[in-house]
């Protein structure tokens, strides 16, 4: 499965082998996008397929392995779909036959412990239907939606994706300004794109393009310029900025140039504002200043790409932080969904990038090791702002509105 790779919401089937996972997603597509097989276990690595549901829009399906898989292989089916758990937004929980036992009451945790809502369908009713017995056994052990349906007879196909609908919180569907609570109508915001080894040939990175939609969406002005020309454009600029947001890499070159009176910050913080784990990474940064010798970072980059000769993860943070800090660390880069080499506890820091091709709910459930370990949590924009010596005028733009994060500044 090509994990991590899209910010529409996941939808992830869960349930054990046979009950329909795969014919459930068929029948709620309306077409056959799951291969279907009456032998248990034909679904072996979670598969990701995409469909649009009127009211939320376009959203990804993850068929999972069936949770009661056996053997050395059907273990490692069900570590990966249990890592696919990180990934969604909303789960349904398929059951079959009245039986509703230890592998859905697992399953029924697991959904609890990453904060993800749930809809459970009893599925294949056409064969045997829902026994108030069951039915009374489910809602004993949670308030979740609980509906009948049939995969070869979706009578009421209508009224599971309703529910569907009223289950999926709203954040994973409905698309937040960037920018624009900071914004008012008609205000200027300058956008600094440094255009060196890493920007992709002929185009601007997903970030930059995405604050230049948000700010025209919000009936604002957009002026892109690259570090060189700052200083002679800041000059002349009329009127002056309300905002501007900088590539991390130029944090000090935009800080010398940019009047202390307007707002400053970075593509990276803007999303960490936006969909990472803001609070906590504000409190989670100044932890840098306490790193000691021998002590293990973890960087988290949310996709996989080509490693460029000064890639800003992988060579110019700990460049940085080696610089800063003076000390002798250990660091691991860990792109998407994949393991750690190391368990989360022996990290002394956690440095999550900025996350713009992936969701909210995906970023803070990578995370949540990390934080349930009490191990501290930044991200990319808001360490290389406090090894550059400018992190509180990098993050106060938005500390104005999120005011528990002014807590730990």
């Amino acid at each position: 499965m090509s994990k991590g790779k899209e910010s529409k919401p996941h939808i992830g089937i869960f349930g054990r082998r046979n009950n329909g996972k795969s014919s459930f997603i068929n029948a709620l597509a309306g077409q056959d996008i799951a291969i279907v097989s009456d032998i248990a276990g034909t679904t072996t690595d979670p598969v990701k397929k995409s469909m649009e549901i009127s009211g939320i829009g376009p959203v990804i399906l993850v068929d999972t392995a069936g949770i009661d898989d056996e053997g050395d292989l059907g273990r490692k089916r069900i570590e990966k779909s249990m890592a696919a758990m990180k990934t969604v937004d909303l789960a349904v929980l398929i059951t079959a036959s009245n039986i509703f036992g230890a592998f859905e009451k697992k399953l029924i945790e697991d959904f609890r412990s990453y904060d993800i809502p749930f809809v459970i369908i009893h599925n294949k009713s056409d064969l045997e239907p829902l026994t108030s017995a069951t039915a009374e056994l489910i809602k004993e052990a949670c308030k979740a939606p609980l509906l009948e349906f049939s995969s070869l007879h979706p009578v009421n196909k209508e009224q599971v994706i309703q529910s569907l609908r009223d289950t999926i919180p709203p954040t994973a569907y409905r698309k937040s300004s960037l920018l624009g609570d900071l914004l008012s109508y008609g205000d200027l915001v300058l956008l600094i794109t440094p255009i060196d080894i890493e920007a992709p040939e002929g185009r601007l990175i997903l970030p930059q393009v995405q604050a230049i939609r948000d700010i025209l969406d919000n009936d604002c002005i957009c002026v892109v310029a690259k570090e060189k020309e700052v200083d002679s454009l800041i000059r002349v600029l009329n009127p002056r900025p309300s905002l501007v947001v900088t590539d991390s890499q130029v944090f000090l070159k935009a800080d010398a140039a940019i009047p202390a009176d307007i707002p400053l910050t970075s593509f990276s913080i803007m999303l960490a504002r936006h969909k990472g784990d803001f609070e906590n990474y504000v409190k989670g940064t100044p932890k840098i200043s306490e790193l000691k010798d021998g002590d293990r970072i973890l960087l988290l980059e949310s996709c996989t790409h080509h490693v460029a000769c000064d890639d800003i993860g992988r060579v110019k943070i700990p460049r940085w932080m080696n610089s800063y800090t003076g000390k002798k660390l250990d660091y691991d880069v860990v792109a998407g969904f994949n393991n750690l080499p190391h368990p989360i506890e022996s990290y002394a820091l956690v440095v999550q990038c900025g996350g713009c091709v992936i969701t909210r709910k995906q970023i803070v459930s990578r995370l949540k090791p990390a934080l349930d370990a009490q191990v501290p949590v930044t991200n990319y924009g808001m360490a290389i702002a406090w090894m550059h010596g400018i992190f509180k005028r990098a993050v106060a733009p938005f500390v104005k509105i999120d005011a528990n994060a002014e807590d730990y500044l």
